[in-house]
């Protein structure tokens, strides 16, 4: 039963690294970008139809490895968002 549900685990955790780093990702570019709302709303699209596509194939009519594909996608969350919180050394030439 753990077998079945280790792939889906990981699965959803790189659709949970896919979607929230493209978020960072988007936050860093598209702040400085000419038209940023052309940012933020493609990547919304683009990150969105990708994720829930991920999750369709994934979750494969079973609610049980749809379960384990989300675990997954929270953890991932959890995982990038302590990382994008850690303070960045700042390297000071003399």
């Amino acid at each position: 039963m753990i077998e079945n549900l280790t792939l889906p685990l990981l699965a959803g955790m790189a659709l949970g690294g896919f979607f929230f780093g493209g978020l960072w990702w988007t936050v860093r570019k598209g702040s400085t970008a000419a038209n940023p709302a052309l940012w933020f709303m493609g990547s919304f699209i683009l990150r969105t139809g990708v994720t829930l596509a991920g999750f369709y194939v994934v979750g494969a009519s079973d609610w049980q490895r749809l379960l384990a594909a989300l675990a997954g996608f929270v953890l991932a969350r959890i995982l990038l968002t302590r990382f994008a919180a850690a303070p960045q050394e700042v390297n000071h030439a003399p």
